[in-house]
């Protein structure tokens, strides 16, 4: 695993958290934990950024501008923070569900 991989997971995990925190605050009614928020956060944000990256496919321009700008494009930051976001709902939605 060579660093540029390293760094564009990370910047998908710290996305993802994010994300997840966000929707956690909107979703009071979940009652979620911090651990909930954060584990669902960042295993969306790699999920998310994988299936964005997929999706735009091909060689971005930020690639040719080398590790640290392939890393911090906008596939990793909002593939990241959507991921996040979808999967912290999703997770609150079954858990609010549950306690019902």
């Amino acid at each position: 695993m060579d660093t540029n991989t390293i760094v564009q997971i990370v910047v998908q995990v710290i996305a993802g958290v994010i994300g997840g925190q966000a929707v956690g605050v909107a979703l009071k009614q979940a009652a979620m934990g911090q651990l909930t928020k954060i584990l669902g956060g960042a295993i969306g944000g790699v999920g998310g950024a994988a299936i964005l990256g997929s999706l735009l496919g091909g060689a971005d321009p930020a690639a040719a501008a080398g590790a640290a700008g392939s890393a911090i494009d906008l596939k990793n930051i909002l593939g990241g923070a959507g991921g996040g976001a979808i999967l912290t709902g999703i997770i609150g939605a079954v858990m609010g569900a549950m306690k019902k």
